[in-house]
């Protein structure tokens, strides 16, 4: 899922643009005119203030509300996910129904912009001289839904937990990074890293950080800072949520509730939409386009992203144990066909690497895989696999899953390949069935950085490591571009990472999709963000009803 209106560009700030840009700032040059010099320089924007002193904290800045939304109203909003694993706490989300969620009820220390760029949020500066130690100034104007004021203990509280075994942080390995938070102030804290990482203020907007208040262990309801009070949630029924008048950003959110559920099934979830029993649905198949557009009283928003739905293959199938057997299902896919089929052509192109063309950091140079079934055939032979009924698990939750297994199992007819499709429910899918196959499909949703992404889900010891691949070198290449502040070493250490997956990791990926909204016309405020669907699961506070 890529998308080429909003490119992200994060490149990383040098020595000699420091100086440049911090001449210029002292000058008077405009915000516009240093994100200009520094061909927006993505996630090292939030921390520019930092870097260039205090006439460079224009780039902390913090955005209000346009006051163009109307307040006041009520909406529902479907899913297609949900089981009785939803959860509360932002360190164990494990999907987008919980990431909607807890940007309902929390706040980040900063949040990410559609440029997939930092802005401050409960931070007002990130200042770092070495990427290695940072310095966080926070807001003094927020209260949690108790009351609480907001303090430099709830950062430090929030951040550590993710270091806890008994927390379950789906972020583990990435927190494993904070080797030091301390408050040194009511509103002031420190982190230092175990190496550097000027991606910093980019991983602290993303939902596994968002902030939750010090001590807190019952997840039961919410207790954050963000737009809406919890004012009921059952897992895997519905959660409510209700506007908090103490909100710390003026005039939001501008809605007075929102009931969150699920309906798995999608032909009942746009028939729903359609009926106007909800105002707003997330996925639509493509192929279910037709529906929308047939209506007078309902929109369609594509918005294209890094996302992907990939192909898994583990244990007995997968890259340690049989390598050959990975390389076949790779040659199998055939991406033009998934994409005409499948997708409907919303989405592009991809090459079994995870990393999209709108990324700064995607390798150019990668020859594309082709579908090629004298190649595979000449891979399953060898894998010892030609012949035998394998089962593949799929499901509507991993969108376009249920097609791409369909597509493949005809593929491999063709070269001996039996392919039993398990098709399991939605509802349940990513608690019950993701990565507990060997052959199964994933889902992923963007990332704003290259690092989180391999961190998350490629990465030796990461929880999320689908296949269970592991491997030294790019285990060792990811440590070193993480702190590489030479731009074309990291643009080359990125390019050797990609090349790893592409012919060793135990996933296929035949494209990056494009996320499709469905919602009443009379909703308003919605805008593609490159990070999914429902505004890069964002919505909550920027959505108004026009009736």
């Amino acid at each position: 899922m890529t998308d080429n209106k909003n490119k992200i560009d994060s490149q990383l700030i040098t020595g000699q643009e420091s100086l440049r840009v911090f001449e210029g700032l002292n000058r008077g040059m405009s915000r516009r005119d240093a994100l200009r010099m520094l061909g927006l320089a993505g996630v090292a924007v939030a921390g520019a203030g930092s870097l260039f002193g205090s006439a460079g904290q224009v780039f902390a800045a913090t955005s209000a509300s346009t006051g163009k939304g109307k307040r006041g109203g009520r909406i529902k909003v479907a899913t297609a996910t949900s089981s009785t694993a939803d959860t509360l706490d932002p360190a164990k989300g494990g999907n987008y129904t919980d990431y909607c969620r807890h940007n309902m009820f929390y706040n980040g220390l900063a949040v990410l912009d559609a440029q997939l760029a930092p802005q401050m949020a409960l931070a007002e500066s990130f200042d770092t001289a070495d990427a290695i130690s940072w310095t966080i100034k926070l807001r003094k104007d927020v209260v949690f839904h108790d009351g609480k004021p907001f303090t430099s203990a709830d950062v430090v509280y929030s951040l550590t937990r993710h270091k806890l075994p008994e927390t379950g942080s789906k972020v583990l390995t990435i927190a494993q990074q904070f080797e030091e938070v301390k408050a040194v102030g009511p509103h002031e804290l420190q982190i230092r890293l175990a190496s550097p990482n000027a991606d910093l203020p980019a991983i602290l907007a993303t939902t596994h950080f968002l902030i939750v208040r010090d001590g807190t262990t019952d997840f039961a309801l919410a207790n954050g800072t963000g737009p809406f009070k919890c004012a009921e949630f059952q897992p895997g029924v519905r959660s409510i949520a209700a506007r908090n008048d103490s909100y710390w950003k003026p005039g939001l959110p501008y809605l007075d509730e929102i009931e969150f559920f699920s309906i798995p099934d999608e032909a009942a979830r746009i028939s729903a939409l359609l009926a106007g029993d909800v105002d707003l649905i997330n996925p639509i198949n493509p192929r279910s386009v037709s529906r929308i557009q047939d209506s007078a009283n309902v929109e369609l928003m594509e918005t294209p992203t890094g996302g992907y739905t990939n192909l898994i293959m583990r244990d007995d199938l997968g890259p340690v144990q049989n390598p050959d057997f990975v390389l076949a299902m790779k040659h199998l896919l055939d991406r033009k066909q998934i994409n005409r089929a499948a997708f409907r052509g919303y989405g592009k192109i991809a090459n079994d690497q995870p990393i999209a063309p709108s990324n700064r950091y995607y390798f150019a140079g990668l020859p594309q895989r082709e579908y090629d079934p004298e190649k595979a055939k000449f891979h399953l032979q060898k894998s010892g696999m030609a012949g035998r009924s394998l089962p593949l698990v799929a499901s509507e939750a991993a969108t376009g899953s249920l097609d791409i297994a369909q597509l493949l199992q005809l593929s491999g007819q063709q070269i001996g390949l039996k392919l039993d499709i398990k098709r399991v429910p939605a509802d349940g899918y990513w608690s019950n069935h993701w990565m507990k196959h060997p052959l199964g499909f994933g889902n992923i949703g963007a990332r704003p950085t290259a690092d989180l992404l391999f961190s998350l889900f490629f990465k030796s010891d990461a929880g999320n490591n689908e296949s269970g691949w592991k491997n030294e070198q790019f285990d060792q290449l990811l440590l070193a571009a993480r702190g590489e502040t030479d731009d074309a070493k990291r643009k080359q250490m990125y390019a050797d990472m990609q090349v790893l997956v592409h012919e060793h990791c135990g996933v296929g990926i035949s494209q990056f999709n494009s996320s499709l909204d469905g919602h009443n016309t009379k909703l308003k405020g919605l805008t593609p963000h490159p990070l999914g669907g429902l505004m890069g699961y964002m919505f909550a506070e920027h959505v108004w009803l026009d009736a």
